[in-house]
């Protein structure tokens, strides 16, 4: 099997496995968002570490911990993913599955946003009718809820800001995700001692079966995140571009059939807005990446 068809795989499966997310934090029940949270966070330190330990990258991680500047990145980085990783557990176990999914088709549309914010980069027309699309979206289904859609919109932007530092600092997937939960250790592990404390903690109260599937949390975290590095290294960016989007096409069915949540008709036409606008992004996207493989592949022939 080639190379690329093994990253294909790879990007699919963990695209996949966070399509099917909706399904693995209902079962946390009782514990609360935030408790999962700080199980995740705390799980995932371990997974990670026996990975590295593995691997041998630990000189990686002790590269990041040696510059300021990165550290600082990452321990941003971690602030963002906290907050997005929270967003999401809380709308997937309070019956938000469908507005979840919203925030991941628009997300990214924000990347590209926050791109031009931040970074300065220039966008091509497409990209800015993709770009009004999702904003004419977001004014449906304000009015069509009697609210912003909230919960998609910090998905989206969390994860688009955690994309944005992840992509300035250079730090790797497996490595980055080590420094982002040891940063958010303290705060994790102090808030289950004191669940513990008082007796709100579901650890250790609701059976050995709860206690292993908090504990797995740490886990799911982990394997989709290194499917997602091996694919990142085997794939062109519009192939990743492409099956991002099975994560929230999945978790959207979920959300429609599943869990029976309503999707009434000016919510759907705020999805359509943002199917219309991705439809047009990608088809842009993946024309502007093979307009830029034939200039390349002139110059190469050019000067051979």
């Amino acid at each position: 099997m080639s190379s690329e068809r093994t990253g294909v795989l790879y990007g699919a499966s963990a695209y996949l496995l966070w399509g099917l997310f909706p399904l693995y934090w209902p079962l946390l029940a009782p514990a609360g968002a935030v408790e999962v949270l700080a199980h995740r966070v705390l799980w995932s330190l371990v997974v990670v570490a026996a990975v590295l330990a593995v691997t041998r990258r630990g000189a990686a991680v002790r590269t990041v911990l040696a510059d300021r500047r990165r550290l600082l990145l990452v321990a941003l980085g971690a602030v963002v993913i906290a907050v997005n990783w929270g967003t999401y557990i809380w709308g997937v176990t309070s019956g938000h599955v469908v507005e979840t999914s919203l925030g991941y088709f628009v997300n990214p549309i924000v990347t590209v946003l926050l791109g031009v914010l931040v970074l300065g980069e220039r966008l091509r027309p497409a990209q800015w009718t993709a770009l009004g699309a999702a904003f004419v979206a977001v004014v449906v289904l304000t009015v069509e809820n009697g609210r912003p859609p909230w919960i998609a919109l910090v998905l989206a932007f969390s994860f688009g800001a955690y994309g944005l530092l992840k992509k300035v600092s250079g730090v790797g997937a497996v490595e980055g995700l080590a420094v982002e939960t040891a940063v958010l250790l303290p705060v994790a592990a102090g808030y289950v001692a004191v669940l513990g404390a008082t007796g709100a903690g579901t650890f250790t109260a609701d059976g050995s079966g709860h206690a292993v599937l908090l504990a797995l949390s740490g886990v799911v975290t982990a394997v989709p995140l290194l499917a997602f590095g091996a694919a990142a290294s085997r794939v062109p960016l519009t192939t990743l571009g492409l099956l991002q989007y099975l994560a929230p096409t999945l978790q959207f069915a979920l959300g429609v059939t599943l869990f029976d949540e309503p999707l009434p008709l000016f919510r759907l036409l705020g999805f359509v807005l943002v199917w219309a606008g991705l439809a047009l992004f990608t088809a842009d996207l993946v024309r502007h990446h093979r307009r830029t493989s034939r200039r390349a592949a002139a110059a190469a022939a050019q000067v051979a």
